[in-house]
Order: structure tokens, then C-alpha cells, then sequence
């Protein structure tokens, strides 16, 4: 191996090693960018204004008194799933904007700056936690607007907001591997929406499960989703903590374990 060759692969090797710290200013950098986009792109914040106004809106008045008797009643069991629907739905983003940006080429411009190269991949999981912030807000909201006061507190609200939050961030890792390795940005909305729907729908979001067949409870009983959704109801309309919290909190740090090695990998292998 020549003196020249010998030197150019240091210089990689300089170039592709960067500290911890330089890593977390890249990917807050890269999460800036993520906010001035939505700034300048409003409307990329459509999903998660409008729908939980009118998602809200919509299973309260029309599920509401046929389920509880009247839609004061229905409140305390219909924000928490509305909640959790809402938010996990708009994980989706992450991957789907993360397929257009490689598409465009906006990632290969990454790789000839001086930043770490796991910094824009991280910088956008980061971004899209303002995203579920929103979501999470707007619900609560039309939630107080039409009645609902949970019994919880505002302590516990925050807890049961906080928690959603950090779920639906760990779903994005799954949406965020499904961006890295799909071919076009539809086919990841596709396989994430074939994965959710069932998730989502399948659940105690929005009726009891003692009033569904035999043969559906079970996969009801330990739909994660349910879990999560019964985690949120202790806390806002009780204040308690119960299992189906733990379960929710172990969860996540599962997908959290399994997908962002196999983001990460598969992200560095295609850039």
C-alpha cells in the first residue's frame, strides 16, 4: 500500500470520527432545520392541527351516546384514545419525510459538510417530537373545550402527555427504518398505515372491550396500543399508576433497542 493511499484512508478516518459532543450539536443543528422547513411549509403541520380537531369532534358526538349515554360521559374515555390515535398516526411522518429527503438528495449533500453523519437522521427524529407536542396540545384542548375535565390534574395530564410523547417518539424509529430502506415515500405511508390501522382501530380507543367478540379481545387485551391509551386514562381521569404504564414505558424501550441499530445501520449503509 503506497505512503499516498495510507494517508488518504487516515484522513477518512479523521473525517468520519466525531465526539459525543460534536454529534449532539450536529443533530440539534439538523433538528433546527427540521423547524425553520415546518416555519416555511405550514402546511406540513396540517395532520396534526386539523385532525385532532375534527377526529375529536367526530367519535365524541357520534359515539357518544350510544356508548356512555351522553358525550360528557364519553369525554373521559375518548381524549385518551383520541390522543394516542392521533399521535402515533403522525410518527408516520418521520419516515415518509425521511424517503423524499434521500429521494431528493438533500442527504447525499449532508455527507460532503463537516458533521456527523448520523446527525441528520437524528436531528429529524428530534424535530418531529414538536409535531407530537402539537398533536398532543390541540387534543387536550378540544378536549377542555367541550367539557372534559380530567380528574387527574394538571401534574398528571402533563405525565400522560409526556408519555405519549416519548412512545410515539419511539415508534418513529420504525417508521424512520421503513424510510431508510423503502424505495419511494408512498410505499412507507402504505406499510406504516397497513401496521398502524389495525394497531389503532383494534383497541380500546373507543369502546370498552367487554362489549367486542370473544375472539377479538384477546388481541385487544394485548394490543400495545391498548396499554398505552389504558395508561393515559389513569393517569388524566384517576391519577394513578398501574401496570399498563410499566408495560407501556418497557415497550417502547424495546423498539427503541431493536430499530435504531437497524435505522442507524441501514441509514449509514445507504449514505
Amino acid at each position: 500500500m503506497s505512503m499516498g493511499t495510507t494517508a488518504l484512508n487516515a484522513e477518512r478516518k479523521l473525517k468520519n470520527r466525531t465526539s459525543l459532543g460534536q454529534t449532539i450539536r450536529n443533530s440539534l443543528t439538523m433538528a433546527y432545520r427540521g423547524l425553520l422547513k415546518i416555519k416555511r411549509t405550514p402546511e406540513q403541520l396540517f395532520d396534526v392541527t386539523l385532525q385532532p380537531i375534527i377526529f375529536t369532534l367526530m367519535f365524541t358526538y357520534i359515539f357518544g351516546g350510544a356508548i356512555s349515554g351522553d358525550v360528557a360521559s364519553y369525554l373521559p374515555v375518548i381524549i385518551p384514545g383520541i390522543l394516542v390515535q392521533t399521535v402515533i398516526t403522525t410518527s408516520v411522518v418521520t419516515g415518509v419525510q425521511l424517503r423524499e429527503d434521500m429521494d431528493k438528495g438533500v442527504f447525499d449533500r449532508f455527507k460532503s459538510l463537516p458533521i456527523a453523519r448520523i446527525a441528520p437522521l437524528a436531528g429529524a427524529l428530534l424535530a418531529d417530537t414538536i409535531r407530537y407536542t402539537i398533536a398532543t396540545v390541540l387534543t387536550f384542548t378540544m378536549g377542555y373545550i367541550m367539557g372534559y375535565r380530567p380528574d387527574g390534574g394538571l401534574g398528571n395530564v402533563a405525565i400522560a402527555a409526556v408519555l405519549v410523547i416519548g412512545c410515539s417518539w419511539a415508534m418513529s424509529w420504525i417508521f424512520a427504518f421503513f424510510g431508510v430502506i423503502a424505495r419511494t415515500a408512498s410505499s412507507v405511508q402504505g406499510i406504516s398505515m397497513l401496521i398502524l390501522f389495525p394497531l389503532t382501530f383494534l383497541s380500546n380507543a373507543f369502546v370498552p372491550v367487554d362489549t367486542m367478540p370473544n375472539w377479538l379481545q384477546w388481541f385487544v387485551k394485548i394490543n400495545p396500543i391498548s396499554h398505552l391509551i389504558t395508561a393515559v386514562r389513569e393517569l388524566t381521569n384517576s391519577g394513578t399508576v398501574g401496570s399498563d404504564l410499566v408495560i407501556s414505558l418497557i415497550g417502547a424501550a424495546i423498539i427503541v433497542l431493536i430499530f435504531a441499530p437497524l435505522t442507524v445501520k441501514a441509514y449509514m449503509r445507504r449514505t
